[in-house]
């Protein structure tokens, strides 16, 4: 698959290190570039995202995946809430997100991207090739499928909370952590996610509230931890 990318996604314009704490390496940086070719090549023949304007497309798909796992972008966050990350799943990927960013930012991490559309996971297959990337792992199905096998399950744009907690936390290991990707997060919120985890046997471990760089749109990331 030969990527051409007509329009450039200068990264060392966009605010890596302010906002994330994190630079990525010259390596890593043609990798996101080409990754980018490779969403508005296939983005012409099927509908992977509307957001292909470049500042827009770091903003919302590359800053936003990774903003999920700012805690392991951080050399202090290696066994961070007691929990080693070396299996990781993205539920929902889509086009890739926010599994195939989180894989870039961190090669030493196996993450399965589990799509429903059948169109979507040949397209995923095709990054490993196209970007130089060999630790993605497209698989398609259900959530529902897969085993207590995790450390780390991202769940980005996929439903309510409760749909959320049920696709991700089973996927989870004793000790597993679910990354919750969430817009506008409110007490009610809280009090309703309150309710579910006894169920799962999980306890609440963060949310974080932010603005995004470039739009200041309001986001959350939430952190849970499976525990039986």
């Amino acid at each position: 698959m030969v990527i051409t990318n007509p329009s450039t996604l200068l990264l060392e314009q966009f605010p890596w290190q302010e906002t994330l704490q994190w630079q990525p390496t010259p390596q890593q940086q043609e990798q996101f570039q080409r990754f980018y070719g490779a969403i508005l090549a296939a983005n012409q023949g099927m509908n992977l995202t509307r957001i292909t304007a470049a500042p827009d497309f770091w903003e919302k798909h590359l800053w936003d995946s990774l903003r999920g796992i700012l805690p392991w972008l951080q050399p202090t966050g290696e066994t961070l809430w007691g929990t080693k990350i070396q299996q990781v799943i993205d539920i929902g990927s889509g086009g890739g997100f926010p599994g195939v960013p989180v894989a870039i930012a961190r090669p030493d991490w196996s993450v399965t991207l589990l799509e429903a559309t059948q169109k979507k996971v040949k397209f995923l297959h095709s990054l490993g090739s196209a970007i130089g990337l060999a630790n993605i792992y497209p698989e398609w199905g259900r959530a529902e499928s897969h085993g207590r096998r995790y450390d780390l399950a991202l769940i980005r744009a996929v439903g309510d909370v409760a749909r959320c907690c049920a696709y991700g936390l089973p996927l989870l290991r004793s000790g597993g952590i679910l990354v919750l990707y969430r817009g506008q997060w409110s007490d009610e919120d809280t009090q309703h996610l309150e309710t579910l985890l006894p169920r799962y046997r999980t306890r609440q471990l963060d949310i974080q509230g932010f603005t995004t760089p470039l739009s200041h749109a309001q986001r959350h990331c939430v952190y849970l931890q499976r525990q039986g």
